[in-house]
């Protein structure tokens, strides 16, 4: 996976879906409470903090409190405030410039440093690759974001949608399980089938695990079939069940949210 590729790909669908905004900027319903604006600045913020820990091969957590490293230009007039969320003004062209600029400098860091370099992350795996694969995956999630809060979303590309599929169930539903403090599992067996290219993920949860089984083809208690597309963003709750064809107990969906909650 050339995840630098995919991520340059990715972010620059995002600064044209910014790009394209005329008058106020739109809400985005898969992210409540944002507009396209409060999107921009999140991704945007996420990007200049992980260029500040791989340019100083930061080994533990940095601090959140040095807003220099956003680097946020002297005029930022007609710019989201937080507190004013959603903030609906017409998106700042500024903002879009700073959030690609802030894009391209960690697309570079990405390039230019060895994957294997260790640096701080939430994960047990502390590597500059674990950010690549990260990111990508999230400028892929948010891409689709800013694209469906302008009525046309495209989905994402089978390759890199697979990948964030697994990644889900070794390192995001693991995390997000953690950090919500989510119930134990009581053995629940599910699969999730891609219908448009070979794959299918059979994932048990057993007390605090998080079990992806190297035998996809055994049976599971209920399974999901999509395009791998809509299977990744069904497990970001981006879109709903029944864009799935779901098989075997139903009610197992719904109770998915509660071992893995949304972030």
């Amino acid at each position: 996976m050339d995840y630098v590729a995919w991520f340059h790909r990715e972010v620059a669908a995002v600064e044209a879906a910014a790009l394209s905004v005329t008058g106020t900027a739109p809400e985005v319903p898969s992210c409540p409470g944002w507009s396209v604006s409060d999107l921009l600045v999140h991704l945007g913020g996420v990007h200049r903090w992980l260029a500040e820990i791989i340019r100083g091969r930061l080994t533990e957590p940095p601090g959140h409190t040095d807003v220099s490293v956003l680097a946020l230009p002297a005029d930022t007039e007609g710019w989201p405030r937080p507190e004013s969320a959603p903030n609906l003004a017409p998106v700042p062209g500024g903002l879009v410039t700073w959030f690609a600029e802030g894009a391209a400098a960690l697309e570079s860091l990405f390039a230019a440093t060895d994957p294997g370099l260790r640096v701080w992350t939430w994960s047990q795996e502390q590597s500059v690759g674990f950010w690549a694969r990260m990111q990508a995956i999230e400028a892929a999630v948010h891409r689709w974001d800013a694209q469906n809060a302008l009525g046309a979303a495209e989905p994402v590309g089978p390759e890199l949608a697979a990948d964030a599929v697994e990644q889900t169930f070794t390192v995001m539903a693991p995390a997000r399980r953690a950090w919500r403090q989510a119930p134990p599992g009581e053995g629940e067996r599910y699969a999730f089938r891609s219908t448009d290219r070979p794959g299918r993920w059979l994932v048990r949860f057993d007390g605090d695990e998080v079990l992806l089984t190297g035998s996809p083809d055994l049976p599971a208690d209920v399974e999901a079939a999509g395009t791998v597309s809509d299977l990744m963003l069904f497990l970001w709750g981006r879109v709903p069940a029944d864009r799935l064809q779901v098989t075997g107990d139903s009610s197992l969906l719904d109770r998915y949210f509660t071992l893995v909650p949304p972030l």
